[in-house]
């Protein structure tokens, strides 16, 4: 049986001004691992909030069938994203009506986050 496919959707660390991306990117690339060990396919959308996010996300929610979508941290919690957060669940409402919905702790584990509901 093929597990469902998993998007992961967060902010592009690259792209963040004023801050070392390193860490962050070391940490997708062991989240994008574990996604492989487990044999799950998983594609990854990040984006900038200054720079039309609504639409990198809609095509990537229509860009294949997700069983379920994770919205990282970073748009979770920081709260002037609030309204970009409001607008991801809202299209995945929308454009992947049947996808479960994960919240990681970390980029490490968006897997885990996934695996509760596929």
């Amino acid at each position: 049986m093929t597990m469902a496919r998993v998007l992961v959707i967060g902010l592009d660390p690259a792209r963040i001004d004023g801050w070392d991306p390193a860490p962050v990117q070391a940490a997708i690339a062991r989240g994008r691992a574990r996604f492989d060990d487990l044999g799950v396919e998983a594609d990854w959308c990040l984006v900038t909030a200054g720079e039309d996010p609504e639409a990198a996300i809609a095509a990537a929610l229509t860009g294949a069938q997700y069983g379920c979508v994770v919205i990282g941290g970073g748009i979770r919690t920081h709260e002037p994203l609030l309204r970009l957060f409001e607008n991801v669940v809202n299209l995945v409402r929308q454009h992947a009506p049947g996808a479960a919905i994960a919240f990681n702790s970390t980029p490490e584990d968006c897997a885990d986050a996934a695996l509760r509901w596929l």
